[in-house]
């Protein structure tokens, strides 16, 4: 292969000459093997392009460094998009942008005001607040609440019940109403007493008597709950979430603004480009690992039959969960684990050319607080691996990826032992507790809709943990059994444990928008 790429070398060092830029070997050789498997034209073609494009990057030296030829490809790879559209991009949870609903006019704005992680003491009750004004919102337009309609002559009362949703001021302000319903946060203000609480007020709650709908109602969470109200306390019949929305609804309240983060001012979901890319790429796989223990030798065997065999047809990503080594004081011994999983990859040249390895952190890894988001893993623990894996990433936990116009929220959390620890009331359908657990956070539009003493939260950062507008897939590295479940066109997958499982892994397939269960068998053949 090196002496097919001899004249190819010359031809680009001389190519880039006659431009005015400087060269140095292993960049030249980096570039020869991308041109090598096309034609003479070809290559003469591409050069001029790629010249052209580092030339519009204005450089401020001569010479040509690896990151701005990648710079320069990406644009070759990206014809037909428009400025800021990418095909698959990574999101940092601190960077995802923060909205709020304007009541006046009924949208949601970009809040543009600087965040940090030791914030006001404000916003202690603003992140809450937020949130309670985004699920309001988006209840008050439910059919179950919308005005009634008269249609045709017949009035409201023959067509479906309708509900005036109560503040909690309302009820103070009376000694009894009957079928009142309060939209709130469910909390103990006081030893065994609960109470929904919304920025009103605080209303007492009698739960004796209440028929709880789907889900797992946690100190925390926003209910809506519906029943009588007399003398201070409101006896419950019905407790619910508020109800869930689909994606293509709330986008309507936000415009054509990036909700969503990256690079492109306007959401990629409408991109007609991006559209057709991902309708045409039908090879297009991305594989999740969720528990996957480095300083197990198992486990780093099974993850080199991986590669190999992904070797041949590289999915977009392959996205590591952790915890990646048992919890140690001693952070350095992640290193050498994160530096062995460089050495697997040796010889799988195509998939470190076309996949991107993600690693998102567990609680358990170093070096930041159990807090979400949480921090990435330090470049200065995975050194040799982005030596050995240039494409390698190191992600927030949650993070945010983005395949062409699909919206993927990848989050590592043990949540359903927190939810089945927390819950007022276990959902008697035992059979079915995946779809609790997907209907708990997709009509909470929260990940972690739970008490900040169960799941501490930077308040400041609390909007890269939304749900809202829902996201094609979601997808939680929770130890538990694997499951995947459909709510309003949201899919909720859990990965499951690699090393509890026999070591199964779920691969996502966007063209299909199908996931596969797959497992690395005990000898390959």
């Amino acid at each position: 292969m090196d002496v097919d790429l001899l004249p190819l070398r010359k031809r680009i060092t001389n190519t880039f000459k006659l431009c005015g830029f400087l060269i140095r070997s292993e960049n030249s050789s980096y570039l020869a093997e991308q041109l090598l498997p096309f034609d003479a034209a070809e290559r003469d073609k591409w050069l001029t392009v790629i010249t052209e494009n580092l030339q519009s990057q204005k450089l401020l030296t001569p010479h040509v460094e690896r990151a701005a030829l990648e710079k320069a490809i990406n644009e070759l790879n990206r014809v037909g998009l428009d400025e800021g559209e990418t095909v698959f991009a990574l999101i940092d949870a601190f960077t995802v942008p923060r909205f709020r609903y304007n009541q006046r006019i009924k949208k949601f704005e970009l809040d543009t005001q600087p965040r940090q992680l030791l914030t006001a003491p404000r916003m202690k009750s603003d992140y809450m607040q937020q949130r309670y004004a985004m699920l309001l919102q988006k209840t008050l337009r439910h059919d179950l609440f919308a005005p009634a309609v008269i249609q045709d002559g017949v009035g409201a009362e023959a067509q479906a019940k309708k509900f005036k949703l109560q503040f909690a001021e309302n009820l103070l302000a009376t000694s009894a109403m009957k079928e009142a319903v309060v939209l709130g946060l469910l909390t103990q203000l006081k030893e065994g007493k609960f109470y929904v609480e919304d920025p009103t007020g605080c209303v007492q709650l009698d739960l004796t008597g209440a028929r709880f709908h789907a889900g797992f109602f946690c100190e925390g969470c926003f209910v809506l709950a519906e029943g009588n109200y007399n003398n201070g306390v409101l006896k419950v019949d019905g407790l619910g979430f508020p109800p869930a929305e689909p994606a293509t609804s709330s986008r309507a309240f936000f415009g054509t603004a990036n909700t969503w983060g990256g690079e492109s001012a306007k959401l990629l979901k409408y991109s007609a480009g991006l559209q057709e890319l991902e309708r045409t790429n039908t090879e297009t796989t991305i594989v999740f690992l969720s528990d996957v223990r480095l300083d197990l030798p198992v486990v780093m065997d099974k993850l080199r039959q991986l590669f190999v065999g992904y070797d041949s047809c590289p999915p977009q990503a392959i996205v590591l969960m952790g915890p990646f080594t048992a919890s140690t004081r001693n952070h350095h011994e992640l290193r050498h684990h994160l530096d062995a999983l460089g050495g697997l990859a040796a010889g799988c040249e195509q998939l470190k050319k076309q996949t991107d390895l993600i690693l998102v952190p567990s609680s358990e890894d170093p070096t930041a607080p159990n807090i979400l988001p949480r921090a990435p893993i330090p470049e200065c623990l995975a050194a040799g691996l982005l030596k050995a894996w240039p494409r390698t990433q190191l992600a927030t936990n949650p993070c945010r990826l983005q395949y062409c116009t699909q919206q993927i929220v990848v989050c590592r959390l043990d949540l359903m032992a927190k939810f089945c620890r927390n819950t007022l009331h276990f959902p008697e359908d035992t059979s079915q507790i995946e779809q609790h657990f997907a209907r708990t956070i997709v009509c909470q539009g929260h990940l972690v809709p739970i008490h900040p003493i169960a799941m501490p939260v930077h308040w400041d950062y609390d909007p890269a943990l939304w749900l809202y507008p829902l996201p094609d897939l979601i997808v939680m590295g929770d130890s538990c059994q694997s499951f995947s479940s459909s709510q309003h066109g949201c899919t909720v997958l859990n990965t499951g444990s690699f090393v509890k499982s026999k070591f199964a892994f779920k691969v996502y397939i966007p063209a299909t928008r199908t996931i596969e269960d797959s497992e690395i068998p005990d000898e390959m053949e």
